[in-house]
């Protein structure tokens, strides 16, 4: 058992971590914009060379299936945001959060969200653990940055859990 808070939340994380890294792997460049039915959303060329993805301020009804490259980039926003908070730097726009494309591209990208999670994770003390949390709950509220790191982990273990049911669904095809 980790002897500490921490331990035990980047325990956790790594070990969700490990099992998208299998989807990860396995991931090609035609997976990402793969429409599985007609109801989805996904990322679009804009006039610019960059991507804009599929957005509703109010979730529809029926929600739209995604697409890997919409989960991709969605991990990337909430994730790229979770960070800007817990550094105390303004927070991106979900406008501002671009998305580098299929294939390796997108996975090099999640990778690089990795480390510099890690990379924080290593920086934090009991005591930031206990610090009131920043993002994602609306204030007042009374939830910790260590409410946060577990609520991270949860986020990608889901948002993992869809990219591999996409993966292989395609796959299966």
């Amino acid at each position: 058992m980790p002897d500490t808070r921490l331990a035990l939340l980047r325990w956790q994380f790594d070990l969700t971590w490990s099992l998208f890294e299998y989807h990860l792997d396995r991931l090609t460049a035609e997976d990402f914009r793969w429409e599985p039915v007609p109801h989805c959303w996904t990322l679009r060329p804009t006039p610019d060379g960059g991507w804009a993805p599929d957005w509703a301020d109010t979730e529809p009804d029926p929600v739209p299936v995604p697409t890997v490259a919409w989960l991709t980039w969605h991990i990337g926003w909430w994730w790229g945001v979770t960070q800007d908070h817990l550094r105390r730097r303004p927070p991106r726009g979900r406008t501002e959060v671009g998305w580098p494309g299929d294939g390796a591209p997108a996975v090099a990208w999640l990778r690089d969200l990795r480390g510099q999670w890690l990379a924080l994770l290593d920086g934090l003390t009991d005591a930031d653990l206990d610090a009131p949390a920043p993002f994602p709950w609306p204030e007042p509220t009374d939830l910790t940055v260590a409410h946060t790191l577990a609520w991270v982990t949860a986020e990608l273990m889901k948002n993992a859990a869809e990219i591999g049911q996409l993966r292989l669904v395609r796959a299966a095809r």
